[in-house]
């Protein structure tokens, strides 16, 4: 059956992938960017399943108004795809703390002002499916990924709890995990590359950036796949509440729950006897 599918960050990377596949499997598509010139550019120019409409998550006001956009068009949004983001690379000490915020408003933020706009028209419906892309770096930290994975562990937690807003509605959401696709994440336009400040940080932070710009182009994970995936998931009565993308996630995130049921157990002796003790019992 088609659906109106609005995908966030549609002008490169994964946005495209899923933009291109919902509008080849037939669906009324939504395609959304900061620059809807190159959106459209990208997507191959006018069609009558595509709305293509500026957005930047970072603006309520550009949420609304491309949530209205997209009812005025197509009558009903069932799909919302949060796939814009970015990625602040580096560690602690060498990411300032507006670089920090801007991570978060991108990543975290950003969806909440997309979905926030969008659930309105959701609960109206009493349908629809929020989709947002996180990553395994939202469950799994790494080293030079404190801010990115600060923004996603946020995204994991507030759409984990979201669920629970709206299922009464019939609103369903899944959190995407991917591991490394081949992507633009990693190209200048998307990453943003610390300078060697502090010096007991400007070797590491030298080699790892050569090391993760080495990386762009060759990661195994094919992101045409993966939007084809999303989409399956979207056509899904009861879709997942978490789909972990890419074998190299998988096996994380597996490692990681092994890791967390250990350190649990590990608790178990100081953390598991702090109950309060009635003296008059």
């Amino acid at each position: 059956m088609s659906k109106v599918i609005l995908v966030t960050g549609a002008g490169r990377g994964l946005g495209t992938d899923i933009a291109r596949a919902a509008l080849a499997a037939g669906h009324q598509v939504v395609a959304t960017g900061r620059r809807p010139e190159e959106v459209e550019k990208t997507l191959g120019g006018p069609q009558d399943n595509l709305l293509v409409t500026k957005l930047d998550v970072t603006s309520i006001e550009d949420a609304e108004t491309a949530a209205q956009a997209a009812v005025d068009r197509f009558g009903r949004i069932d799909v919302l795809v949060n796939n814009a983001g970015n990625f602040f690379a580096g560690y602690f000490e060498e990411i300032t703390p507006a670089q920090m915020r801007q991570q978060i408003e991108t990543n975290l933020f950003g969806p909440m002002n997309v979905t926030r706009a969008i659930l309105p028209i959701m609960r109206k419906q009493r349908a629809g499916h929020v989709i947002t892309l996180s990553s395994s770096a939202g469950i799994i930290g790494q080293e030079f990924c404190v801010a990115y994975a600060a923004s996603k562990f946020g995204v994991e937690g507030w759409m984990e709890s979201l669920r629970f807003d709206v299922e009464p509605y019939n609103i369903h959401t899944t959190v995407v995990e991917p591991g490394f696709f081949r992507t633009e994440l990693l190209v200048d336009a998307s990453t943003t590359w610390p300078e060697p400040t502090i010096d007991d940080y400007a070797e590491r932070t030298t080699a790892t950036i050569a090391g993760w710009k080495s990386m762009n182009g060759q990661q195994s994970g094919d992101p045409a796949k993966l939007a084809r995936a999303l989409l399956t998931i979207a056509d899904q009565q009861e879709p997942p509440l978490r789909f972990v993308a890419g074998a190299d996630a998988i096996e994380g995130v597996k490692a990681k729950a092994q890791e967390l049921l250990a350190q649990a157990e590990a608790s178990r002796e100081l953390g598991g006897n702090l109950a309060y003790e009635d003296s008059n019992a």
